[in-house]
């Protein structure tokens, strides 16, 4: 009999949807098995609130920003649905009841903020998002390219290296060396280059440490900063500019969903895989837990790459060496989502009022300085504890998307860091909440209506997001963005073209080039390798 599918995607995160979607758009029969009950993974919308089912929370990822707009063309994401709206400024209060505020669209109003606390980093700023939006323009583009096999001798792969080279052409020596050190360089040290107030570096170095277990002096963490600037759903600024989905996370989710299976598209919830079924070097198919068995002639994983080449591929079929590789790679995380339903905005000492204002609409920060941002990764890092003082991105997506709660009703939601990596092993519930309550109460010193405002919250660790994801050690990228897991390495060297040592395997994870936010680039980049490998077969 003849296979029944052309494709099989394992895992219906918004990776697994937007290749499914592809596919089907490409007139190929494709099924999506999902393990959970619902597809999204952490794109997702929940009401966790049994006494306020009225209450939704985009329950773990919290933000738009990365997603092409090819892809959202292609799929036709806005006519199911998809909705983004930008919102407002970065914003941080401090204890001496001053405030800074960073406007992505008013540049008057964000030189007077920042004039408080430095006429100098005022004036530096146009510089900084000049300079940053000058590396993007050439860095940018190649998020959208596959990666070269560096090292590699074949003819191919040599002209494949000189067409990534040729790329950056448009750097010259000074933007080589700019971009050399965005790679290598800690997000402080990058900042100590461009501005003099603590408070400045303080609230631009937000964007260099969300989802990594690396602290703003550790080398590295200066490129995740530039992955999000790369980004953008609108507004003209270089600042990054993020944006919140009308109805939350879970529908985006739901537009990749409806637009997959308007194509043609099949989705299966509820079918967990077991084992992906390979037979002389290629995969064959995939069998269920229930013992069923589907058989198509390309498989696309899109979960973590420890599970797909540790548990559902048998070893035997991989190189030692890349399953080294899989088994060394790094997925740590300690991060904690907060999701806190209020009856009111926050009154902020420094900027009072809790009637709907420009800093309530954007990021929310809580992070009083870099040694403040440094202390809350070493108590966990070094001292093996929840963070004393954590280090929280906040937003109140209520503030532009009313479908969330009742009106009146505010979510803050918080990404906050960090725990112990290890807690991802252990619950550790009662840890969490005790961490949660410190976030809560340090809210409340610059606001202090914060806390009396609460009506219910939801505390998810590290713990929860592998068990209830698949996110091996809690990790939102599927993998750390160090540089040593970046470009060609990710997730193995030879292996960053988003195909396997399996042929008719292919891995559109986060684990990916390109992986690390909200962007379904690994999904399409995994359909653009199967139907190229088909094409040279018909060939």
């Amino acid at each position: 009999m003849a296979d029944p599918y052309d494709a099989i995607i394992v895992g219906g995160g918004h990776n697994g949807l937007v290749s499914a979607a592809y596919f089907a758009r490409s007139g190929a029969r494709v099924v999506v098995l999902e393990s959970r009950s619902r597809v999204g993974g952490a794109v997702d919308t929940s009401h966790p609130f049994p006494d306020h089912p009225d209450i939704g929370v985009s329950t773990y990822s919290y933000v738009m920003s990365l997603m092409p707009p090819f892809i959202i063309e292609d799929l036709r994401l806005r006519d199911h649905g998809y909705r983004v709206t930008p919102f407002g400024p970065y914003y941080q209060a401090f204890p001496d009841g001053r405030s800074i505020t960073i406007f992505g669209d008013d540049a008057r109003r964000t030189h007077r903020s920042v004039s408080r606390f430095s006429v100098k980093d005022a004036d530096m700023l146009p510089a900084w998002e000049a300079w940053l939006h000058g590396v993007t323009e050439v860095i940018g583009p190649l998020l959208h390219q596959v990666p070269p096999r560096l090292g590699s001798l074949s003819f191919g792969d040599l002209l494949q290296q000189a067409k990534a080279a040729w790329r950056m052409r448009g750097l010259g020596a000074k933007g080589v060396a700019d971009v050399t050190r965005l790679f290598s360089m800690s997000i402080s040290d990058l900042l100590d280059r461009w501005f003099e107030s603590e408070e400045m570096k303080t609230i631009m170095m937000v964007d260099g440490l969300i989802g990594q277990w690396a602290g703003p002096d550790e080398p590295g963490t200066a490129y995740v900063l530039l992955h999000h600037a790369i980004g953008g759903v609108g507004g003209e600024s270089h600042v990054v500019n993020w944006g919140f989905p009308q109805g939350g996370m879970g529908s985006v989710s739901a537009s990749i969903r409806a637009s997959a299976e308007s194509l043609g598209a099949e989705i299966r919830t509820d079918a967990a895989v077991d084992r992906i079924m390979t037979r002389d070097g290629r995969a064959m198919g995939v069998a269920l837990a229930n013992g069923e068995e589907i058989h198509a002639p390309i498989v696309v994983s899109c979960v973590h790459p420890q599970v797909a080449f540790l548990q559902l591929v048998d070893r035997a079929e991989l190189p030692a060496a890349f399953v080294s590789d899989i088994e060394a790679w790094k997925s740590r995380s300690g991060v904690v989502k907060i999701n806190v339903a209020m009856s009111e905005l926050p009154d902020f000492i420094a900027d009072p009022g809790k009637q709907l204002q420009d800093h309530h609409t954007g990021s929310v920060e809580l992070c009083l300085s870099r040694e403040y941002a440094e202390r809350a990764f070493q108590d966990a890092h070094v001292d093996h504890v929840g963070a004393v003082a954590p280090f929280v991105d906040g937003a109140i997506p209520t503030t532009i998307d009313d479908q969330l709660a009742p009106e009146g009703v505010h979510i803050f939601s918080m990404f906050s860091q960090w725990v112990p990596h290890e807690w991802s092993a252990e619950p550790h519930r009662d840890e969490l909440e005790a961490y949660a309550d410190r976030a809560i109460d340090l809210y409340t010193e610059l606001a202090p209506n914060f806390r009396a405002a609460v009506i219910d919250r939801q505390v998810i660790g590290p713990y929860d997001m592998e068990q209830d994801l698949g996110l091996i050690g809690g990790n939102i990228f599927h993998g750390e963005l160090t540089i040593d897991q970046l470009f060609h390495m990710r997730p193995s060297p030879g292996y960053a073209d988003y195909r396997t040592p399996i042929r008719g395997l292919y891995h559109g994870s986060s684990a990916t080039h390109a992986g690390g936010g909200v962007n379904g680039i690994p999904g399409w980049q995994a359909f653009r390798a199967a139907r190229a490998d088909r094409a040279k077969r018909k060939g």
